[in-house]
């Protein structure tokens, strides 16, 4: 080499490949630590990738036609000519929510009814056992039942259920319709019925909900987009709305991008916790080679040249550690599909995803590359006189500005990464200052325990007790890492779990003391005290009886939809007119609801009084409407002019009636309505008694168990935190590999100090006890800090986005608390196995 030597790139390759030989196995334990967070990251990206290609292979199976018109009313005279003329082949179906009776067992439950006319779907199948029930049914007085419910009231093909006042043999098993989910089939499973019969029934009265859905099937040479585009002012006047195979590829897309998005950060997470392990393994690795660099220093190798020989070694091994990676993320892609197919409501592919793959390769170097910079870049300070130190200062931060731009190109890192998948810049500076935050006070955390056991070492305790406590903070401790790695992954595992804990809490809440726990709906007026008499006979309380008028919005302050459509400057949505309202009438406020603006009007005396209306406080935001605003509303042909009096947050989460707009006593009392009737029932024979007699005398009614919600809201909150904890495990796991990397990356020091310790007359018993100590403390600190830092993140989300109460379950607590110390301890103790079995004479020997 000459005296000012050039960069030389062969050259400089070739010094850090022969720099290396000694050190491959070092260094892949380097770069293992990230080799689960590009796993997961992989295998995320290539989910989300045939994701959306089956989208796209499968959206016509998933609309069923080339479009679908829908409205939740009956459509009108005037627009039917037009209904009737579109498509080369047409099919309708109405849907509602109903009871339904298994004559069998004279079970009920209430269910999706869909009464169908035509030969719909045209892409795809209903499929059903056997297999030409999904056509026959049409036929006859024959209906298809969801296979859930089958298995659930032990029902066969032939058996008979009653919908209505009409009884239907079951002509089928439906396995699957299209865009069905495993989730929605247990939250309401259909039951599809011929459309001819749904008069007979008596389900289709003045009053009842149900969505109307016209099909249509179209030429291949038709284009669907200017079709829609010429349709569309004429239906959204008339509140219809239109969907294509195309916009059904758009809106399924994105739904489910959300999810990818969400699992992806999981993975970040992980590989975040890896990189810790990348930049604290780096340390250690430079710190051992700081006589080696001093001697290249020596013959004229400049610091650059230094530094660049061993990013080169770092850039080849993270290409290494991102390769496995990628391969294990594809193997973990098989899987996800099977783990998530409760939630999809296609057939997802396993295909190998190249793109996902370079993604996560070139993910894993560039953050192997910006965590090894920050012990990478004291390289530059060593200088040919570290040949004849004992020891390196790392320059600090202000002596060093490189060191500030390194962290500044990983948190524009974590935040560009954010960013890519919450698309929202609010959310994505929230997660990012969560990720600091935590980062933060883990480490602070870990500077603590260091400062107060170097500050008020305990010189009375025992010589065990003193040289695992003096291990935390003695050179090449691993202190900082431990717990910071660990503790994320606590924190995050914890706060998972937390969460879906809060989830289920507030649904359950919503069904303990006196809070109902059945509720009728679908009530006649001359049903009311008919059914309220066989509730009294039943010995069940009358916790509410609520009237309900449906209604629409016909002008805000004299603006109409017509005028909200010529002038978007207005601000107010045009669904605000379209969607139909339910409201109800009351001289009072309810429990569940709060007075936040506005003053309370209960009450009309005459028809000359001005109407003051009450609006629920998020709905009066998206309508942009405020107290003194005017409304005029169309009740069912009748315009009613009001004004908002007051607004008032409603508590959604109670088992109650509970509307956006209410209005006072003495306006609607002759409106056409159906009642609510809400009760308490103390078993579930009580329930399933009370229901057949309701569905014998009232087949109409419709009856909505809180018991059954609760029992299928546990099974999908389980199904979705299996899904999370599943990728969550990775982040867990990565810790773990951070902890035995970072265990094996200091076990040489360990060895001479060891070696010492026993030339000195120690046993091997003391040495592990020592060992013990050391990690019990980074283990209890570590899992602590996290369980805290976990509990603090759930209040927050639970008082500010859920608005409930989070009360800590303290066994789970303790028992992860535990479990996290105790496996740290072990894995520091089964790590420092090696290290105590070697000879005193180890430490004459030259360095492994």
């Amino acid at each position: 080499m000459s005296g000012n030597p050039k960069l030389n790139l062969p050259w400089l390759l070739k010094m850090a490949w022969r720099d290396s030989r000694r050190n491959r196995s070092r260094l892949f334990l380097f770069i293992s630590s990230i080799i689960l967070g590009i796993a997961a990251l992989v295998a995320i990206f290539s989910f989300g990738d045939n994701l959306k290609y089956d989208i796209d292979q499968q959206a016509k199976e998933l609309v069923g036609a080339d479009l679908v018109i829908s409205s939740n009313r009956a459509v009108s005279p005037a627009l039917q000519p037009l209904l009737d003329s579109l498509g080369e082949e047409r099919a309708r179906e109405q849907n509602f929510v109903s009871m339904v009776l298994f004559k069998k067992s004279q079970d009920t439950r209430l269910v999706q009814i869909r009464a169908l006319e035509g030969n719909f779907p045209y892409y795809g199948t209903i499929d059903t056992s056997p297999k030409e029930a999904g056509n026959s049914f049409k036929t006859g007085q024959q209906a298809l039942v969801d296979k859930t419910l089958m298995l659930q009231f032990n029902a066969q093909v032939g058996d008979s259920i009653k919908v209505g006042e009409v009884t239907f043999a079951i002509a089928g098993v439906l396995n699957k319709a299209p865009g069905q989910t495993g989730i929605s089939a247990s939250v309401a499973p259909v039951v599809y019925i011929p459309l001819r019969y749904l008069a007979q029934t008596g389900l289709s009265q003045r009053g009842s909900r149900i969505n109307y859905e016209f099909y249509y099937k179209y030429s291949p040479t038709v284009d669907m987009a200017k079709l829609v585009k010429q349709l569309e002012p004429r239906l959204e006047e008339e509140g219809l709305e239109m969907e294509t195979i195309d916009t059904q590829r758009e809106e399924t897309g994105r739904s489910f991008e959300d999810l990818t998005d969400f699992l992806s950060l999981v993975g970040f997470i992980a590989l975040l916790l890896g990189s810790i392990g990348v930049a604290s393994a780096i340390h250690v690795y430079i710190r051992e080679k700081l006589s080696t660099i001093a001697v290249l220093r020596c013959l004229g190798v400049s610091s650059t040249q230094a530094f660049l020989i061993y990013v080169f070694q770092i850039l080849g091994i993270g290409l290494v550690g991102s390769l496995i990676g990628a391969a294990l993320g594809t193997l973990v892609q098989q899987t996800l599909p099977t783990v998530l197919q409760d939630f999809l409501p296609i057939a997802i592919s396993v295909r190998i995803s190249w793109l996902a793959i370079g993604q996560g390769i070139l993910l894993g170097l560039l953050i192997s590359l910006l965590f090894a910079l920050l012990p990478l870049v004291s390289v530059r300070n060593i200088s040919p006189l570290n040949t004849l130190r004992l020891s390196f200062e790392e320059t600090s931060l202000f002596k060093d500005p490189l060191k500030w731009a390194v962290y500044g190109l990983i948190v524009l890192f974590i935040f560009g990464f954010a960013y890519l998948q919450m698309n929202t810049l609010l959310e994505t500076v929230f997660f990012t200052g969560g990720v600091l935050v935590a980062f933060l006070v883990l480490a602070g955390m870990a500077w603590s325990l260091m400062w107060l056991v170097r500050r008020f070492f305990p010189r009375s305790w025992s010589y065990l007790w003193r040289q695992g406590l003096a291990n935390l903070y003695r050179p090449n401790n691993q202190t900082l890492i431990l717990i910071v790695s660990i503790g994320l992954g606590t924190a995050f595992i914890c706060t998972l779990y937390f969460v879906q804990s809060i989830l289920l809490n507030r649904i359950t809440l919503s069904a303990s003391e006196n809070q109902p726990n059945m509720v009728l709906f679908d009530i006649q007026t001359n049903q009311r005290e008919a059914v309220a008499n066989l509730a009294r006979q039943n010995q069940l309380p009358i916790l509410q009886q609520v009237p309900i008028v449906t209604m629409r919005v016909e002008e805000i302050n004299g603006q109409t939809a017509a005028d909200v459509q010529k002038d978007s400057t207005l601000g107010i949505s045009p669904r605000a007119f379209q969607r139909e309202l339910r409201a109800t009438f009351r001289d009072s406020l309810t429990s569940s609801e709060k007075l936040v603006e506005g003053s309370w009007r209960g009450t009309v005396a005459s028809v000359e009084d001005t109407v003051f209306v009450s609006l629920e406080q998020g709905y009066a935001e998206r309508i942009k409407v405020d107290v003194g605003d005017k409304m005029v509303f169309n009740v069912q042909g009748a315009l009613i002019p009001t004004i908002v009096g007051n607004l008032r947050k409603v508590d959604w989460n109670r088992v109650q009636t509970n509307f956006r707009v209410v209005f006072p006593a003495g306006v609607l009392e002759a409106a056409p309505q159906f009642h609510v009737l809400m009760t308490r029932v103390p078993s579930n024979q009580a329930s399933a008694q009370f229901q057949r007699q309701v569905v014998r005398q009232f087949p109409n009614l419709s009856i909505i168990d809180l018991g059954l919600i609760l029992s299928v809201m546990d099974e999908l909150f389980d199904k979705i935190g299996f899904v999370i904890r599943f990728m969550g495990a990775f982040s867990i796991i990565t810790g773990l590999v951070v902890l035995i990397a970072s265990v094996l990356i200091s076990k040489y020091q360990r060895m001479q100090e060891s070696v010492l310790l026993r030339t000195l007359g120690a046993s091997r018993k003391q040495i592990l006890l020592i060992t013990a100590l050391e990690y019990f403390f980074l283990g209890a600190l570590a899992a602590g800090t996290g369980v805290v830092l976990s509990m603090a993140g759930s209040w927050a989300l639970a008082k500010f986005q859920f608005e409930t109460v989070f009360t800590p379950p303290l066994l789970p607590i303790l028992i992860i608390f535990v479990s996290i110390s105790l496996l740290t301890v072990l894995i520091g103790l089964f790590n420092s196995k090696a290290v105590v079995a070697k000879p005193p004479l180890e430490v004459l020997r030259s360095d492994a």
